[in-house]
């Protein structure tokens, strides 16, 4: 398994106070959209998520989203590993993810940008 790099999940009260901000620390354009009622913004390695509590208090359970380079080949190496996949792959607007809880208990959002066919 190839990690390509770890966003940061931000969630917030109000996502169009808090786009400006990021851009400007990130340096760049946020690209949202949205998933499950829930307005999210990637700008660089942060991800913000706003939306009803009850998926917010989901999300939070998720320390980081980790950029592979194949969700499937993660998913087996992390079951090897003794990990519990809890939801996935499935696709994204962007590409596939899975919800892994490791063996110490931390859960990970693993996410690839392969084209769903």
């Amino acid at each position: 398994m190839e990690i390509l790099g770890a966003t940061l999940r931000v969630c917030v009260d109000d996502i169009e106070t808090a786009i400006p901000f990021y851009e400007r620390l990130a340096g760049g354009k946020a690209l949202r959209f949205e998933r499950a009622g829930v307005q999210v913004a990637a700008v660089g390695c942060f991800l913000l998520m706003s939306g009803p509590a009850a998926e917010l208090d989901v999300l939070r359970k998720v320390a980081a989203t980790i950029a592979v380079k194949d969700v499937e080949e993660a998913g087996q190496v992390l079951a090897e590993m003794g990990a519990d996949i809890i939801a996935g792959p499935l696709p994204t607007p962007v590409g596939r993810n899975l919800i892994a809880r490791h063996p110490d208990g931390a859960v990970y959002e693993y996410a690839d940008r392969r084209a769903t066919v």
